[in-house]
């Protein structure tokens, strides 16, 4: 009986041995710090990777993340020294170097986020304060959250973190402004637009003025060119008529009447009131011209009425 209970208790020892030496051991990874507390006071700190003992059921170890991490601040309304509200976004990217003032700084991870995140405000909110909207926003922004990131090393070495780097990643105006500024910059080019617009319209005028100018004077000048090339040609036209009608007077005047026949007598319809023994009807009587007309016959005079009569 005492000899079958001595392999129970033997297995029953090497149980509690073995659970007595997983809890005297811990290991710590290569992207970790270890802390061992007993009764919550610090005994010890683990920065090199390995296995590392403790003693069991009485002392706890606190693990620390020694890789860079990442906070998102929240968005913070900023008043510039140029009375502009702005809302700003940032982040904070940090590293954990010392895990015994880290814990006695900030304890746990979430509590030094919140601490972070209140060194982060504090020091943008003084700092871009002092600062006007355009430097903010362009001319001096590298400076700006480097002045942001040295007031935020001071603060966070305090707690054992050391900031890696701090980045404004949206400044802006806020949602009522950025509405007041959009129509002010879409008043501003539409009165620039108009302001385009009238010059041009100045411009075409002066345009088609010059232009009505130009052709009045071209037409001008075509018709006192074409009036002198037509009296030129009408006296040239003139002197070729008179040196070929003045080898033939009487063929002259018969083309002249035919002339004044085809001009007199129209097509549709002609009246006229002449003498039949007019000059004008000569070549009519004789087609060479030579009819005169006849002599009208003497009015016998009448006697004078008697008196009383």
């Amino acid at each position: 009986m005492r000899n079958s209970t001595i392999p129970g208790i033997a297995l029953i020892a090497l149980v509690i041995l073995g659970f007595i030496g997983i809890n005297s051991v811990y290991v710590v990874r290569q992207t970790e710090y270890a802390l061992v507390l007993r009764f919550n006071a610090v005994r010890a700190t683990a920065t090199n990777p390995g296995l590392h003992f403790k003693m069991p059921f009485i002392d706890n170890v606190h693990f620390f993340e020694k890789r860079v991490m990442s906070l998102a601040l929240p968005l913070q309304n900023i008043l510039s020294i140029d009375r502009q509200y702005l809302d700003v976004d940032a982040f904070v990217r940090f590293q954990i170097t010392d895990p015994l003032k880290f814990y006695q700084g900030a304890t746990n991870m979430d509590r030094a986020k919140h601490l972070l995140t209140g060194f982060a405000n504090s020091a943008m909110r003084q700092i871009l304060a002092s600062s006007s909207r355009d430097a903010i926003v362009r001319t001096n922004r590298s400076n700006l959250m480097k002045n942001i990131q040295d007031q935020m090393k001071m603060e966070a070495a305090s707690i054992g973190v050391r900031i890696v780097d701090m980045r404004l990643t949206r400044v802006d105006l806020p949602t009522d402004n950025s509405k007041a500024v959009f129509e002010r910059m879409v008043s501003e080019r539409r009165r620039e637009a108009a302001d385009i617009r009238a010059q041009g319209d100045q411009k075409a005028q002066i345009i088609r003025a010059k232009a009505q100018r130009d052709a009045t004077v071209i037409i001008a000048e075509a018709n006192r060119q074409s009036q002198e090339l037509r009296g030129q040609g009408d006296a040239e036209k003139n002197r070729i008529l008179a040196e070929a009608f003045g080898q033939d007077a009487e063929f002259f005047n018969f083309i002249r009447s035919m002339q004044a026949y085809q001009a007199g007598f129209t097509a549709d319809k002609t009246n006229m009131v002449l003498s039949p023994d007019s000059e004008f009807f000569r070549y009519f009587r004789d087609p060479k011209g030579g009819g005169k007309p006849a002599t009208p016959k003497p009015v016998p005079a009448q006697p004078a009425p008697a008196a009383g009569q």
